[in-house]
């Protein structure tokens, strides 16, 4: 079909909410009309007081295929991004085997997800030791930028970068014009759960917040010396916002992101042995909570994104209750649309400031400009949401390969009605249609600042 409208009384787009029709013509956006002036001759599809706006854009997946496929793969993983409304997912390099760390590894990765995608999917590279010489290829291959470990990643063979590394890399990578994204914790010796290993306090007190806040001031001291475009990933300790504002202030290319988990959970609420909530830098305090909202709206943090970690059920380790032992990853790629809505609306946010935060600005960070906001020229990716609509996660609703997650049982505002991928109809109630998703791999990688 050449053309579609799709209306309702509240789009999303230039940020306003208000309503209007959504003309798609081979894939893209073609215009944005009052909501009352669809064209004639065309298929309109009329949403009513649902929401649309653009889908989201998730930067921080771990899909782990090739090599772990039985923790998540493209088929499920992109089902479950449909479910929750997002249209784009950007891949990180671990925890897949081999490690996409050279461009050949990217190649391999890319051979993986024919077929297999649902939703769109760009991919993130790697920065290791030793490695510096791999990253012009990984970006002539379309990474679209790369990360690096302040601390162990968890597997062997993603060893953490040294400062000497990454003074290695960055210069790189600025020339190339792609971001680097770190892991921000800074810890100098392995880090190990002393008491009782079943008390999610133990757990916390394992990672303390002084490691975020050293590992943040020094990707700060080494943005300010290379110019290279710095982002942080998964910042949970409010100490370390200062030093993000300042790094901005002072006109440094550089940016952080914060996750549902941290936005909804709370340490004080998490019960012994319930290890579905561990994950690095862990869940932290009520208190701290709010401070990471508070930055979220005055511009400090950029954008909400899920860090999708999945593991194989067993290695959570929930019938021991072992924090110790336990992966460390949170499973919501699902759901990072209604926790972060629940989550804002709550605290008076609008649409438009969610659609920035989940969709603009990660689409910004990996360089998709066609992705991320409704506007004409861009993909006709859309989400179509009822944000009044409250559920409870239950098994049954989860599409990620397993089930174990810690929205179970939560209560959340936000439930999907029907999401498009330039312009193809890929969920309703459940997914629609062949899987239309397309690897994300430019000739050439362009970045632009997610402020």
């Amino acid at each position: 079909m050449d053309e579609l409208v799709i209306q309702s009384r509240r789009v999303v787009a230039n940020g306003t909410t208000q309503p209007a029709a959504v003309v798609i013509e081979n894939g893209r956006i073609a215009s944005l009309i009052p909501y009352i002036s669809s064209p004639r001759n065309a298929e309109t599809l009329d949403y009513g007081d649902s929401v649309i706006m653009a889908g989201l854009v998730d930067s921080h997946v771990h899909v782990n295929e090739p090599g772990r496929t039985e923790w998540e793969g493209f088929e499920t993983a992109t089902d479950a991004a449909a479910a929750g409304g997002v249209t784009t997912i950007v891949d990180m390099p671990l925890n897949c085997i081999p490690v996409t760390t050279s461009a050949a590894a990217l190649r391999e990765k890319l051979a993986a997800v024919d077929g297999r995608l649902r939703v769109d999917a760009a991919f993130w590279g790697g920065v290791v030791p030793g490695n510096a010489g791999e990253l012009e290829g990984l970006a002539a291959a379309g990474a679209r930028g790369c990360k690096a470990f302040m601390c162990h990643s968890g597997i062997d063979d993603f060893p953490q970068a040294t400062e000497e590394d990454l003074r290695r890399a960055m210069p790189v990578l600025a020339r190339l014009g792609l971001p680097l994204l770190l892991h921000a914790e800074l810890c100098l010796a392995s880090p190990g759960v002393s008491g009782d290993a079943k008390a999610y306090d133990s757990y916390l007190r394992s990672r303390p917040a002084r490691w975020e806040v050293d590992a943040i001031a020094l990707a700060a001291r080494l943005c300010e010396e290379t110019r290279c475009r710095t982002h942080i990933v998964h910042l949970s300790a409010a100490e370390a916002l200062p030093i993000v504002e300042k790094a901005k202030k002072a006109g440094l290319p550089f940016s952080a992101e914060t996750c549902p988990h941290y936005l909804t959970f709370a340490a004080e609420e998490i019960e012994p042995g319930h290890t579905e909530y561990k994950c690095a830098p862990p869940i932290r305090e009520r208190a701290n909570r709010e401070k990471l909202w508070a930055a979220l709206r005055s511009g400090v943090l950029d954008m909400i994104v899920s860090d999708h970690s999945p593991c194989l059920p067993e290695l959570k380790k929930r019938q021991a209750g072992d924090f110790a032992q336990a992966w460390g990853g949170i499973s919501g790629l699902q759901f990072t649309l209604p926790a972060a809505w629940t989550g804002l609306s709550a605290r008076g946010g609008t649409l438009a400031e969610l659609s920035r935060l989940v969709s603009e600005a990660p689409a910004r960070l990996a360089g998709l400009e066609r992705k991320g906001r409704l506007a004409p020229g861009l993909d006709a990716d859309v989400a179509v949401w009822d944000p009044e609509a409250e559920f409870e996660v239950r098994p049954e609703l989860v599409r990620h390969r397993h089930k174990l997650t810690p929205y179970s049982g939560r209560a959340l505002s936000g439930r999907t009605r029907a999401v498009f991928l330039r312009g193809r109809k890929i969920f309703e109630d459940g997914p629609v249609g062949e899987r239309a998703g397309r690897p994300l791999v430019p000739t050439e990688a362009r970045w632009t600042s997610p402020n």
